[in-house]
């Protein structure tokens, strides 16, 4: 079996990192479902007993906290795939060095 070295496959590898970059941001649109979600609920329910309506808005805010809490680690996964994964001229990060079992 052919060993991997450091200049395999730098297309490939700058191609993976493109995609895992875009495939991360994809929770953003889920993110935004949710929130609409979260407010569509509200409004419902105002609509149909406005004596809770204060109490349903505390509820919303957390649902609308906590599904923005999980659209803010898209972009940090983004980031980290695109900067992490970086290449080098002279050859691969130490973090490539390790996936490849590169040793010098």
């Amino acid at each position: 079996m052919k060993k991997r070295d450091e200049n395999s496959q730098p297309e490939m590898l700058e191609g993976a990192k493109s995609m895992g970059a875009g495939a991360a941001t994809i929770a953003s649109a889920g993110a935004a479902v949710g929130i609409g979600n979260v407010f569509s609920s509200l409004i419902h329910s105002v609509a149909r007993n406005p004596s809770l309506a204060k109490q349903s808005f505390g509820y919303a805010i957390l649902g609308f906290a906590l599904t923005e809490a999980i659209a803010s680690f898209a972009p940090m996964m983004a980031f980290l795939i695109s900067s992490v994964f970086r290449s080098k001229k002279e050859g691969f990060s130490l973090i490539k060095q390790d996936l490849f079992h590169i040793r010098k």
